[in-house]
């Protein structure tokens, strides 16, 4: 029972048995003993009528009633073959899915797809079956997907014709869970189809109820719609539960925060472009958000630059989410031009640099910039544009637009409270039943913390790991902040990745974010290294512009600092090595523990 429907029961109970008791109480009320003022009887007809439990499933089949033949879905397919599909159509399939499941009984599907209209048909199909979907990285190593799908305890999967070798020890080990293999292909019938086909038969020959037969509003709006698992790049992935409501309330915030209901284009709707992958905290409840305003989804099979910026260009783009990587090495295309109409872009997963938001603005890619968590469904706060900032200098305009800002619309604020460093420097909270904000000044570091809507219930069959991110009676980022007077938050770092120099805290993302203005670095990432007199010191990895590669040294750019820039001297990193690429993660995050451990001279290779 959910606990809206529980205070309701509570609430009838109390009032069936104080009126039905002879020693109840019988002090009027203050409305009965006020002349002039009737008595408020409100309360003599206890229901439910004025709450429904919320899904974010019910919007597939919303769109399709209200806007039947709008397009849902633009595709090119694994046959390279352009694919369009409408709401009708979109909402017929997902509802054979549904009653696929249902007639299979499976209730925990998982799924392993790039983004494509199975994926996001699936999403909605598992949702109306009351089923929990567990989508996953596909470029996990094979035990690794093999594990979280154990851990997850799934009864069935749909699996991308490409991906189905990474489930061959899985298999091995659960041969009785079926996998349904999606071919990505138009007009080809796979497995996949074959399976709507036999949902669809399914619903005629149990009286054809079609989606009302469906679980568009759940019995429990508190109960789990999906598993998003953490990266996992020190431990086990982590399930993140996530629940119908908070699913909803986050998906509305993300309408609400990423404008994806009013138009700054040509587009008659929202033209949404699947940069972001959709198993990436359920695609930051975007799936359902674009769905919500009846956006046409462009799903991609993979970033591929010279496809995005064509899409861009000819098909009225309107809004797209990607990390700061994605949009740097997507603004450094060839192929990159400003645009005749603006693009709105959700920039997350790592913190952007003031200098990238300025190229982004120079091509018509206008940022909005989010800070989140999977614990947190994706986005929760968004940095807000400031019309009086207008009156600032450039410089600073941008500096502030970089902040990560304040909570969602359907969040509670944002925080930040005190930690405290040990004796080697480590950052942690000072007393986990104490929790005490910073102050608003913009100088003193805590961490970031959140409690409401949209944070995650906890963490899957890990009850101990579900204790230490609610510590204190909030949920713990790890993530480094100051608090502006404003109340805008600001990042400075993760906690393992602050260098401390000779008693003085280095922000890496501070170094990275003065690095990039050198006009031939692409991307950098600094970490710590040892030092003999200061106890550690920064150390850069820097890719180049196009064209400049063999024409920068470490040296020159170290030079650079030092005399060129505006980076403090017990800043300036002691190394700094040219990389052709730096290694990141699938949601484009740069993945600094590999990076810790080449700058303690690691075995590079594989």
């Amino acid at each position: 029972m959910s606990t809206a429907l529980k205070r309701l029961s509570d609430l009838a109970s109390h009032f069936a048995s104080s009126s039905s008791s002879p020693t109840a109480p019988s002090a009027p009320s203050p409305s009965a003993s006020t002349p002039g003022r009737k008595p408020d009887h409100s309360h003599d007809f206890v229901h439910t009528h004025h709450i429904h439990q919320l899904s974010p499933t019910y919007w597939l089949w919303r769109a399709a009633q209200v806007e039947p033949d709008a397009c849902a879905v633009y595709h090119k397919t694994a046959s390279n073959q352009i694919l369009r599909r409408t709401y009708a159509e979109t909402a017929h399939r997902s509802k054979g899915l549904a009653y696929y499941l249902l007639k299979k009984k499976y209730k925990r599907v998982g799924i392993l797809c790039t983004n494509t209209p199975a994926f996001l048909e699936a999403i909605f199909g598992i949702g109306a079956a009351g089923a929990v979907n567990v989508a996953i990285n596909y470029r996990l190593r094979a035990d690794d997907i093999g594990w979280i799908f154990d851990h997850a305890d799934v009864d069935s999967m749909i699996v991308d014709a490409e991906f189905v070798h990474l489930l061959d020890g899985f298999r091995r080990q659960h041969p009785d869970v079926p996998i349904i293999v999606d071919s990505d292909t138009d007009g080809e019938e796979g497995e996949y189809d074959a399976a709507v086909r036999e949902g669809l038969a399914y619903d005629a020959e149990t009286g054809s109820k079609g989606w009302e037969g469906l679980e568009t509003e759940v019995r429990d709006e508190d109960s789990l719609i999906a598993l998003a698992y953490t990266s996992g790049t020190t431990a086990r992935p982590k399930g993140v539960e996530y629940t119908h409501r908070s699913a909803y309330l986050a998906a509305l915030a993300n309408v609400i925060e990423s404008n994806l209901n009013t138009h700054i284009s040509t587009a008659d709707r929202c033209h949404y472009l699947w940069t972001l992958p959709m198993f990436h905290a359920m695609g930051w409840t975007f799936p359902w958000a674009v769905t919500a305003v009846r956006g046409t989804h462009y799903t991609l099979r993979k970033v591929d630059y010279p496809e995005i910026w064509r899409l861009l260009k000819t098909e009225a783009i309107s809004h797209y989410n990607a990390a700061p990587t994605v949009n740097t090495l997507l603004c450094a295309d060839p192929n990159a031009e400003k645009l005749p109409e603006p693009v709105r872009v959700t920039v997350a997963a790592s913190p952007p640099t003031a200098h990238l938001f300025e190229t982004m603005e120079k091509v018509n890619l206008h940022p909005v910039h989010v800070y989140g968590l999977t614990e947190t469904y994706g986005p929760i706060t968004k940095g807000y544009h400031i019309p009086v900032w207008r009156e600032l200098p450039i410089k600073e305009q941008y500096a502030r637009k970089a902040r990560q800002g304040h909570g969602h619309v359907t969040s509670l604020p944002a925080r930040v409270i005190k930690t405290s460093q040990d004796d080697s420097g480590n950052w942690g909270s000072a007393d986990d039943s104490v929790i005490e904000d910073v102050a608003k000044d913009g100088k003193e570091i805590g961490e970031i913390v959140f409690i409401g809507n949209i944070c995650a219930r906890g963490y899957y069959k890990d009850a101990e790991a579900t204790r230490k991110l609610f510590a204190g009676g909030v949920s713990h980022t790890g993530d480094l902040a100051v608090w502006h007077p404003d109340g805008a938050i600001q990042i400075l770092d993760r906690a393992k990745d602050i260098i401390i120099s000779g008693g003085e805290n280095i922000s890496s993302l501070s170094l990275e974010s003065m690095l990039v203005t050198h006009p031939d670095i692409l991307e950098a990432a600094c970490v710590g290294i040892a030092d003999e007199k200061w106890g550690e010191a920064p150390k850069a990895f820097v890719t180049l512009k196009s064209g400049k590669e063999g024409s920068v040294s470490g040296q020159d750019i170290i030079d650079w600092a030092k005399e060129k820039s505006d980076i403090s001297r017990f800043m300036v990193p002691r190394e700094i090595e040219v990389l052709v690429e730096l290694p990141k993660t699938s949601t484009g995050k740069v993945r600094k523990n590999i990076l810790r451990e080449w700058a303690k001279g690691a075995d590079r290779e594989g």
